[in-house]
């Protein structure tokens, strides 16, 4: 089972690994959005947009429902914001680390 999870895991930062896809994700934190409320938070060509959107819906971290000719996406489950908030207080920490560094080193 840990194998698997381990598995799971990478398989879900390797989704993440794109600052794109990162993006999208963080522009679906509030709720679903259309294609092109996607494509005009994001500032992306809409084919790079749709690539995207398409490694998302296969790895099953968005979803999909259409309304006459629009597309609409939302997140599959909210908690993967989480793991983006998470992520940010991990560089925040290193950041402040390395400044702090910075800051000793200009004082010396």
């Amino acid at each position: 089972m840990p194998e698997a999870l381990r598995r799971f895991k990478a398989d879900v930062f390797s989704v993440l690994a794109h600052p794109t896809r990162i993006h999208i994700i963080e522009s679906l934190r509030d709720g679903e959005l259309s294609v092109g409320a996607i494509i005009e938070r994001i500032g992306v060509e809409p084919a790079n947009a749709s690539q995207h959107l398409s490694i998302l819906r296969s790895k099953r971290l968005v979803v999909n429902r259409k309304d006459g000719n629009q597309v609409f996406y939302s997140l599959r489950d909210p908690l993967l914001t989480e793991v983006l908030d998470s992520m940010r207080r991990y560089f925040q920490a290193h950041l402040e680390e390395a400044l702090d560094i910075l800051q000793e080193m200009e004082a010396s």
